[in-house]
């Protein structure tokens, strides 16, 4: 990305501070999901991939997180 600033005939929006507040939010996630990422990538990197016998199947995997999904939904939808 350039560092340099924007033509000054075209003024930048500003946001709301609530929706400011939440990109702020949702890119500190984004930045903490991608460390966790990395750290993982790193740590194969380093030792290698774990035994099979240390993973959950992608099956499990799939079903606890559909489970969650489905505990999350309001009633009657």
């Amino acid at each position: 990305m350039s560092e340099q600033p924007a033509p000054a005939d075209h003024a930048r929006q500003q946001l709301e501070p609530a929706a400011a507040d939440g990109l702020r939010a949702y890119a500190a996630k984004t930045r903490e999901n991608a460390d966790q990422l990395a750290a993982v990538l790193e740590d194969i990197a380093t030792n290698g991939l774990p035994s099979v016998e240390d993973c959950t199947p992608w099956e499990e995997l799939r079903e606890a997180h559909l489970a969650r999904l489905a505990a999350q939904r309001p009633a009657g939808v």
